[in-house]
């Protein structure tokens, strides 16, 4: 990250894309916040860049009006990935230990770690990132950590992250067709389970589902560690595009009624009565038709999740689900997760740094900046340990 201590996170979404920069504090463990601007995102479909020409140029305008808001020049950002095309899945390596010794040494740990991501991908695919689940030596399995070991056969079984290759490929294009640099490319649910979920709840089971506004992508964790993946093109947009069809009104008029009279278990026959946006006529509907509308939907997104997480032997999960994204304001939608999953329901809270930041909808930006605080933490901290090797090396021509 940028030497001074600028951090910047852009997360682009189907609806909207957000800026974040901020500085950490010192002495403290706490941001201040010193830019933030959300703006309609053209070009962008499902959380898929499909017009790099305008989103470059939207990315340009906004991080020109934070460098002018903070009076610093913006060289790069960390920046989100989305859209039903990632995809997760399970690898298993194995190497022979190295050393004479039979200790498994970090140079076995990498190999072995390389060895498990030899296989075959679909065409247009590649790896984003990989997540150890375990190691095993000898035969026993269940270790998290190898490294000093004493072993013959070291074997890793891990969870791959990938994503067709031309969309990640827009996403790099737009950036630095704007003439910024990248500084890492986080996958949504990761970004959003850096902001709101516990260290507590990643180590008893939890999981995170973020309803954003093109696609639901949802993550679970178990151990401390990622176990599982997805992504469902299906998202909050959807229900406002419902409600337009379903009340024969504009998405402008649908997407105010979601907001201030939409939710979950809507049954009353009461009559309400709006303007519409585009006409200026008024439109009457009962909330019972409105509910039964967001209903189908909702119980359409939650089947797919469903769907998706018989894939695996879902594990319990007594940290239960934690909701974020734009369609975590949906009225009563805790309580409808909560009925169709079986599981305790929250809606997240950015617990990470960010004292005056609550809104479930800034989950993945925030999260985003909390990775490139971990960048810079790292980067200070490599350049520490060469420093201290330096003044080793120097004493030796100290007479």
């Amino acid at each position: 990250m940028a030497k001074n201590h600028l951090i910047v996170g852009l997360d682009i979404g189907s609806a909207s894309i957000k800026l974040l920069a901020v500085m950490p504090k010192p002495e403290s463990i706490d941001f201040e916040v010193l830019s933030q601007f959300t703006e309609i995102s053209f070009g962008v479909r499902r959380g898929v860049i499909i017009d790099v020409g305008k989103i470059s140029r939207k990315i340009s305008s906004l991080l020109e009006k934070a460098a002018n808001e903070t009076g610093q020049r913006i060289k790069e950002i960390v920046v989100n990935i989305g859209g039903a095309h990632i995809f997760s899945t399970f690898s298993h390596g194995t190497v022979a230990v190295s050393r004479a010794d039979e200790k498994i040494s970090k140079e076995d740990i990498e190999r072995v770690l390389r060895a498990a991501q030899t296989f075959s991908l679909p065409s247009n695919r590649e790896i984003l990132e990989i997540f150890p689940k375990e190691f095993i030596v000898d035969g026993e399995k269940g270790i998290k950590e190898a490294l000093g070991m004493k072993g013959v056969r070291l074997e890793a079984e891990i969870l791959v992250l990938a994503c067709f290759s031309p969309y990640l490929k827009n996403l790099e294009k737009a950036v630095l067709d704007a003439d910024y640099q990248i500084a890492d490319i986080v996958c949504n649910p990761l970004a959003s389970a850096r902001a709101v979920l516990s260290a507590q709840e990643k180590e008893l089971g939890v999981l995170l589902l973020d309803i954003g506004a093109g696609t639901t992508s949802f993550s679970v964790f178990q151990e401390g560690g990622l176990v599982y993946l997805g992504v469902i093109p299906i998202g909050s947009g959807h229900i406002t595009n419902d409600i337009a069809i379903g009340l024969k009104t504009d998405v402008e008029t649908a997407e105010r009624i979601k907001l201030q009279y939409g939710g979950c278990f809507l049954k009353s026959s009461k009559k309400i009565k709006v303007k519409e946006e585009a006409s200026g006529e008024g439109l009457i509907f009962s909330q019972k038709a409105l509910g039964k509308i967001i209903d189908a939907r909702v119980s359409e997104i939650f089947e797919q999740v469903q769907k998706e997480l018989k894939k695996i032997s879902l594990p319990r999960l007594p940290g239960g689900a934690v909701l974020c994204g734009g369609g975590a304001k949906i009225p009563k939608i805790k309580e409808f997760t909560k009925k169709s999953l079986g599981l305790p329901c929250k809606i997240g809270r950015i617990t990470g740094f960010f004292p005056k930041i609550e809104n479930p909808q800034l989950a993945t930006v925030c999260g985003l900046v909390l990775r490139g605080k971990e960048l810079m933490d790292e980067e200070q901290s490599s350049g520490w340990d060469f420093v201290q090797k330096l003044k080793k090396i120097l004493k030796n021509f100290v007479p």
